[in-house]
């Protein structure tokens, strides 16, 4: 066979300034056969033949693809990327480049969602954007969601969350998002950049894009994952051969029954596997395109009798008309699911509960004993579930009257419902030991039903020009319209003489007869209506320039306040385009941004500034018939208003070293003012005791940090770190006006055992999260609680002084419930077709309270305990009391998620467009001082964070394989 020869090619290459780069890649297309060029920029290859392509890429710089064409030396300019700069921002009613982008906006695509495989579409997020906090209080419970906090507290009693749009849709339901829909997630941080969606948007915006069709071939693809989960922490309670031994030896007054069962273990689901699908098809002409996916999720949790199973679909069609100048786009999605609300809980009951008794009885029935709830027999006997099913669909059609002027309409309509049954059978411990007779003798039904629509109808005026191809001038003007209705039915019934019917003929129970059966309903409703405009500008994208009014209504509020004006204004200067920078070539972006506005919250009940009639009771009346009676339970308010938010950021946008090293940083202040609250009110005049008003100040200042780069590039192996920061300070500056005053508020109920009260009080001017209380000063000779005065001697508790005037009380701020700094950490490697991620998080400079040690870690109490009792406790031999004794240190990094990836090339048969297999580790480890459980599911967030609960939902560390492929 005769031998054919390489074809020799060499070459240099040189960057936008003729300088020689060494580290390029130069690969032959369609083969592994490639170099990289020495330190000259030289290269030197052998390609099969003269007629190939190369290929040169180098990060920061634009890919370049070149034919040989039989030449045999091929010099090559590379140019750098800019589409960092030229990418396209969702800044809410448009888009913006970046590069002319005046506010704090910060955008996440696709490619850097986490891949644990998402349980809310939030989850993506998690420590991918600075200052926005994402805590899940409910751990891995799939039926449990996020709460989320931006750029720390703005309200004492409204909305505190951002507002989430989905492709224009205002407060969009999160269940329709599934994580391989989304193409983007865009968050607008600052006032300057939130204005425009006024009284929404005081806990900030969050912009979701979903994925659309494009033209050309039609594309399948199909996305799935498994998942399996296993205890990760779980309390360190007395197993039953050692709460045996402390029966026996004298230590625990408590009696014997003989059992060992881990009872903990009993609740957890061994046996889960989680499974996700998603096939998505796409395609379309150059006027018209489409894309439709279907789902299926499959969530369980790693408590017995709780799982969600759902399955929907997402359509989109966009269509182009009247040479071009005519868009319509259509957006339809829906998902169905059935929850199983029964599991998920009970964790602390059954971990209390005495480990030596029986969960059956020798024949087979489950054993009672009416001190604790048997909560094995509880998931047996009862079911809990929910059925429900969301809606939306929603429409935008543009038309270009002239060039550069364009009008839209937008609508929506948002649809969810959901109907709740349960059931405990006449055998079960609920009926058993009802305190009625026929409860005792019969079943418990509940049944509930709920329905929520939202509309929305925004039609917009946008006008661009460029004059001179150096001035850009965009404008939008619109109106805004929302309407909400809200509803709900429920009824209760006791006294079921057969469990056949469950809940679905409620009807049947006998208490219903006896007037002892529960119902109830409601339905409420409310308006929000708009006039919005924007205007941008930009010069040669050196100066820019961005102004927003928007004036808005609610029916929420007072008749004297229905109307409120909310201004922005930002300013941008892309530094880098000036000349005196041509002599810093190290920097290849540099942009400074500055920006004050102004938003609003509408986040709160409906009717709160009327009068509303309660009922008072059932009184005989002198035709000898009992009635119901009805008085004012609240006081109207004419002068409810909007809490206001106004904030002033300054930020730096910049990119070094060819942009291997990229970022953002950002300083804000932020004050929000006139908070809403309930006051005591003077009666006379007003008829009730207090009143909710406006009359507070809160306030936080931070620092946000934005850090991407590349770390290494050589060969086939590339490395990319990104860090995301931040650090606040959250103060409350004022809770009185002249008329109603307050000097501190509490927060953060403590619970369980001892009747302990709150651990956290803000006084007016104070930090938010302060825990206050006692301070420890050690045990006397018995074992009783020692605590400091003021003046530094020791008392017992009882000799405390428990004033509510600080300069009185023994009382002092003894901790921090907020951290002081959050961190997101992400590498990510590549080589040849391998990918390895690995992520991690962390909070750090803020403390715990651990209940759970409060609670069982003292021998005072008469159920199982845990082993702290005897150990670090064991000198305690005292009540319950609330101190810095059992605050801990709650700061923690966490080993979140690591991710190893292997995509397929060159695939056989052709139809297969791409493939990737993958495999994830989620909560692989943590290191933490807290001896508590997960301090990473311990709230951080709001008003009364840091209290860590008795009985949280156990932590997972997850494993999941996983499959791309494309066809």
């Amino acid at each position: 066979m005769a031998q054919i020869s390489a074809f020799a090619i060499s070459g240099k290459i040189t960057n936008e300034t003729n300088e020689s780069m060494p580290g390029v890649n130069v690969l032959v297309k369609g083969t592994t056969i490639g170099t990289v060029t020495d330190a000259e920029g030289s290269y030197n290859l052998d390609a099969p033949d003269g007629n190939g392509t190369l290929v040169f890429s180098f990060i920061g710089y634009t890919t370049q693809e070149i034919s040989i064409s039989q030449r045999a030396t091929i010099d090559v300019q590379l140019l750098p990327d800019i589409k960092s700069l030229n990418e396209v921002v969702v800044v809410g009613y448009g888009t913006q480049k970046r590069s002319e982008v005046t506010s704090a906006v910060t955008s996440v695509k696709a490619a850097d969602f986490r891949q644990s495989g998402a349980r809310n579409a939030m989850d993506l997020l998690q420590g991918k954007v600075a200052g926005l906090s994402i805590t899940r209080t409910g751990g891995t419970n799939p039926n449990s969601g996020v709460v989320m906090q931006l750029r720390g507290v703005v309200s004492l009693t409204g909305a505190t969350s951002p507002l989430i749009v989905v492709d224009g849709m205002p407060g969009a339901n999160l269940d329709l998002l599934q994580q391989d829909d989304i193409e983007s997630i865009d968050i607008l941080k600052d006032g300057s950049a939130a204005a425009i969606y006024g009284t929404q948007a005081n806990g900030g915006v969050i912009l979701i894009t979903t994925k659309k069709g494009t033209g050309g071939a039609p594309r399948i693809d199909y996305n799935t994952y498994f998942r399996k989960e296993y205890i990760q922490r779980r309390p360190d309670f007395l197993t039953a051969s050692e709460f045996r031994q402390k029966v026996n030896d004298g230590t625990i007054d408590a009696d014997d029954y003989g059992n060992t069962i881990d009872q903990f273990d009993q609740l957890v689901n061994h046996d889960n596997v989680s499974q996700y699908h998603n096939i998505a098809m796409s395609g379309g002409s150059e006027n018209a395109t489409y894309r439709a996916s279907v789902f299926y999720q499959d969530l369980q949790g790693i408590a017995l009798e709780n799982r969600r199973e759902q399955y929907g679909l997402r359509l989109s069609m966009q269509q182009r008309g009247l040479q071009d100048k005519f868009t319509a786009l259509i957006n339809l999605a829906t998902n169905f699911n059935d929850a199983n609300l029964l599991g998920g809980g009970g964790w602390e009951s059954q971990l209390i509960r005495n480990p030596t008794l029986p969960i059956k009885n020798p024949d087979g029935t489950y054993y009672f004993e009416g001190t604790s709830t048997n909560e094995v027999a509880r998931l047996a006997q009862e079911t809990y579930h929910r059925k429900q099913q969301t809606t939306s669909i929603d429409a935008k059609a543009s038309l270009e009257f002239i060039p550069g002027l364009k009008g839209s309409i937008f609508g929506s309509v948002q649809r969810n419902s959901w109907i709740d049954g349960s059931y405990r059978l006449k055998a079960s411990e609920s009926s058993v030991e009802s305190g009625t007779p026929e409860g005792k003798n019969g079943g418990y039904a509940y049944r509930g039903t709920m329905l929520e629509r939202r509309y929305a109808f925004e039609p917009t005026l946008e006008f661009v020009r460029n004059i001179d191809n150096n001035h850009n001038v965009t404008a939008i003007a619109g109106y805004s319209w929302r309407y909400e209705v809200f509803e709900g039915f429920d009824q209760s019934n006791t006294g079921f003489i057969n469990d056949i019917f469950e809940e679905n003929n409620i009807g049947a129970g006998t208490a219903l007869g006896l007037g002892r059966a529960g119902m109830g309903s409601y339905k409420n409703d409310n308006t929000l209506i708009a006039f919005f405009g924007r205007i941008n500008y930009a010069f040669n994208e050196k100066y820019m320039a961005q102004f927003i009014l928007r004036r808005e209504g609610s029916s929420r509020f007072g008749r004297n306040y229905k109307w409120a004006m909310f201004p922005a204004v930002s300013a941008g200067w892309n530094i880098t385009r000036e000349s005196f920078m041509d002599q810093f070539d190290f920097i290849d972006n540099l942009k400074l941004r500055a920006g004050y506005g102004w938003t609003g919250n509408s986040g709160i009940g409906n009717l709160l500034s009327l009068v509303t009639m309660g009922t008072g009771g059932n009184y005989i009346n002198p035709d000898g018939v009992w009635r119901q009676t009805y008085g004012p339970n609240r006081n109207p308010n004419p002068n409810l208003r909007w809490e206001t938010k106004k904030e002033f950021n300054v930020g730096i946008d910049f990119g070094l070293f060819n942009n291997r090293l990229g970022g953002a940083i950002e300083f804000y202040s932020r004050r929000t003012e006139d908070l809403l609250e309930t006051y005591t009110s003077q009666q006379p005049p007003f008829v009730r005791d207090n009143i909710y008003t406006n009359v507070g100040t809160i306030g936080t200042d931070g620092v946000e940090i934005t850090l991407n780069g590349v770390v290494m590039s050589k060969n086939d192996f590339t490395w990319r770190m990104d860090v995301v920061g931040s650090t606040a300070k959250n103060k409350m500056i004022s809770f009185s006006n002249e008329v109603y005053k307050a000097d501190f508020k509490d927060y953060g109920g403590i619970g369980g055992y001892g009747a302990l009260g709150n651990a956290i009080r803000t006084f007016e001017g104070g930090d938010l999260g302060n825990f206050y209380g006692k301070r420890f000063a050690g045990f006397d000779e018995n074992g009783k609680w020692l605590f400091y005065k003021r003046d530094g001697s020791k008392v017992p508790f009882d000799q405390i002084n428990n004033s509510i005037d600080p300069k009185l009380s023994d009382h002092v701020v003894i901790g921090n419930a907020i951290p002081k700094f959050y961190l997101g950490w992400t590498n990510s490697f590549t080589y040849k077709n391998f990918d390895l991620r690995i992520f991690m998080r962390g909070r750090f400079g803020y403390d715990i309270l651990n209940t759970m040690e409060i609670s069982y870690g003292n021998k005072v109490s008469k159920t199982n305990l845990l082993n702290s009792a005897f150990d670090e406790h064991n000198e305690l031999n005292d009540t319950y009391q609330y101190s810095d004794y059992y605050l801990e240190k709650g700061g923690f990094l966490k080993l979140d998620e690591v991710t190893f990836g292997y995509t397929f090339k060159n695939i056989a048969p052709s139809y297969i467009k791409n493939l990737r297999l993958y495999v994830n580790g989620s909560n692989l480890a943590i290191f933490t001082k807290y001896k508590g459980n997960d301090p990473d599911f311990v709230n951080d967030i709001g008003l009364g964070p840091g209290v860590d609960g008795r009985g949280p939902y156990p932590s997972t560390r997850t494993f999941l394989i996983g499959l791309n492929v494309g066809f």
